[in-house]
């Protein structure tokens, strides 16, 4: 666990995931990350989110 006075000079705060690393000379490296949820799409998934219309098209264009 860090220290909170070095998470606070970091402008670290919460629970932040942290992406840890070493520099060229050893020394290791904390950075901020971003968490982007995937979203894994399957023709129920299409058929939620777009008309039927839609789905026709977008389909005629994948199998080009």
């Amino acid at each position: 666990m860090l220290p909170k006075a070095i998470l606070h000079k970091a402008g670290i705060s919460g629970e932040t995931s942290l992406l840890v690393d070493t520099s060229y000379d050893g020394a290791i490296v904390l950075r901020p990350t971003g968490v982007c949820p995937i979203e894994i799409c399957n023709d129920e998934r299409i058929a939620y989110r777009i008309t039927p219309e839609q789905a026709d098209k977008l389909y005629s264009a994948l199998k080009k």
